[in-house]
């Protein structure tokens, strides 16, 4: 059986947690196959193959996480997974399911009552739906009364169509939203916080790509932080564990011990955009002075 097959409707709906007086809901567009190689740049297939095992094709399962906060005020909707404007030549690539209309639907989130739509950058396993393809070809807001908010950056680096990275923008899953108005772009320098609502703020972190956000979620003294893929999955801890993705793993490196030296010490959730099996977790330090997974008490 094809690995991404095996998600049923028991399993779309990945984790529910309150934080201070929000509540959080991690739904998911389902999973998709990415070669492991790539998905760890120089770390040997010895190594990282303890950790996410991969398939004969070399290719290891990833989560599409959409983390869904009702603050009391707002439903804000943290990523929109891949959608499902993919030819089928993409589709069995990369086996994606198309499954958050459905998790949505099981997690009791109706999309018109969703008015906050974050992007944390726009590559199309993020955005993908933010709009949906219609049977008529047409492409319409999947969230009808939301304010969606991505980095200006992002918006134009997208449009450069470079060699290195063209097949990671597809221009239907946000310039339709740029052109309505319904997209706002931000203009956030690296390293600063800019709120979007009471509790709810984005973060630039660059390194995946140059404006890649974060998004961090605070209530009553509790703090969350949707690190996106300057940290994909529980097993990317490493700091020096980065994606052949990545287009300045250097400075992933050091925006991660940047990020380590509050969220550690802070006690954050760590919410894992491509982590399927694990999609949230608190990092602390090992013995040896690595970050690791905070074990569960029983």
């Amino acid at each position: 059986m094809h690995p991404a097959a095996q998600v049923n409707d028991a399993e779309l709906v990945r984790g529910r947690t309150t934080l201070g007086d929000f509540e959080l809901t991690v739904c998911t567009d389902g999973t998709y196959l990415l070669d492991g190689g790539a998905m760890f740049g120089v770390v040997p297939k010895a190594l990282w193959q303890k950790r996410a095992p991969a398939d004969e094709d070399n290719c290891i399962l990833l989560g599409l996480n959409t983390v869904i906060v009702r603050t009391g005020k707002h439903t804000v909707a943290i990523e929109t997974g891949i959608g499902n404007k993919h030819n089928e030549k993409m589709r069995a690539i990369f086996g994606n399911q198309m499954l958050l209309p459905q998790s949505l639907a099981a997690a009791g989130v109706k999309p018109e009552e969703v008015d906050i739509v974050i992007n944390t950058h726009l590559h199309f396993d993020h955005c993908g739906w933010n709009t949906t393809l219609q049977a008529d070809g047409k492409v319409t807001p999947t969230f009808p009364n939301a304010r969606y908010f991505a980095h200006r950056g992002e918006v134009e680096h997208g449009h450069l169509q470079l060699e290195r990275d063209r097949v990671s923008y597809l221009s239907q899953n946000y310039d339709p939203l740029v052109e309505s108005g319904q997209m706002t772009l931000l203009e956030t320098a690296a390293g600063q916080k800019q709120q979007l609502a009471p509790g709810i703020a984005v973060e630039v972190y660059p390194g995946h790509t140059a404006q890649l956000m974060a998004v961090h979620v605070e209530s009553a003294g509790q703090h969350a932080c949707y690190i996106s893929d300057l940290i994909p999955t529980s097993a990317h801890l490493d700091v020096t564990w980065c994606m052949g993705y990545d287009l300045y793993p250097l400075t992933v490196i050091e925006q991660r011990k940047r990020f380590y030296q509050q969220a550690v010490p802070e006690k954050w959730l760590v919410l894992f955009t491509h982590d399927h099996h694990i999609p949230m977790g608190h990092v602390e330090w090992s013995d040896k002075g690595k970050p690791v997974l905070k074990e569960r008490s029983a």
